[in-house]
C-alpha cells in the first residue's frame, strides 16, 4: 500500500503486461487477465526461484534503501525492458520511470539498474 492516489507508483503491477497502479484499478475489472506482482518476476518453482534480470540488477546495483518503493519500480522497470519506444540514455529511462517516486533519493543507481537489465537482457542475460 502507497499513496491510495496514483502518484507514486509502490502498488505498480503488471496487467496483461502493462504497468497499472493497482491502487487505482478496481479487481474485478481485471478478472481473466494476467497480473503480475514484483514477486511473479522471479522465475522457477516456489522452493527455488531465480531472481529476474530487473530484481538482480535491483541487488547488484544496491538501487533501493528503504524498500518503500521498490516493488513498483521493479515493475515498472520490467515493463520497460520490453518498450522499444525508450531511449538508452539516462534521461530517458528516469523520465519513463517518473512515474515512481522514492524517497530515498535513490535514482541514479535505479536508473544504473535499469540499464544493467537492459543490457543483460540484450546479451541474453
Amino acid at each position: 500500500k502507497g499513496c491510495d492516489h496514483g502518484q507514486c507508483g509502490a502498488c505498480t503491477v503488471l496487467v496483461n503486461g502493462e504497468a497499472v497502479n493497482s491502487c487505482l484499478s478496481l479487481a474485478v475489472v481485471h478478472d481473466g487477465d494476467d497480473i503480475t506482482t514484483v514477486e511473479g518476476l522471479a522465475d522457477g518453482p516456489d522452493d527455488n526461484k531465480t531472481l529476474s534480470p530487473v530484481q538482480q540488477a535491483f541487488l547488484d546495483n544496491d538501487a533501493f534503501q528503504c524498500g518503500y518503493c521498490t516493488p513498483g519500480q521493479m515493475v515498472s522497470a520490467t515493463e520497460l525492458m520490453h518498450n522499444d519506444n525508450v531511449g538508452n540514455a539516462d534521461g530517458d529511462i528516469a523520465e519513463a520511470m517518473s512515474g515512481n517516486i522514492c524517497r530515498c533519493g535513490a535514482y541514479k543507481n535505479i536508473v544504473a539498474a535499469v540499464q544493467s537489465a537492459r543490457q543483460a537482457n540484450k546479451h541474453g542475460g
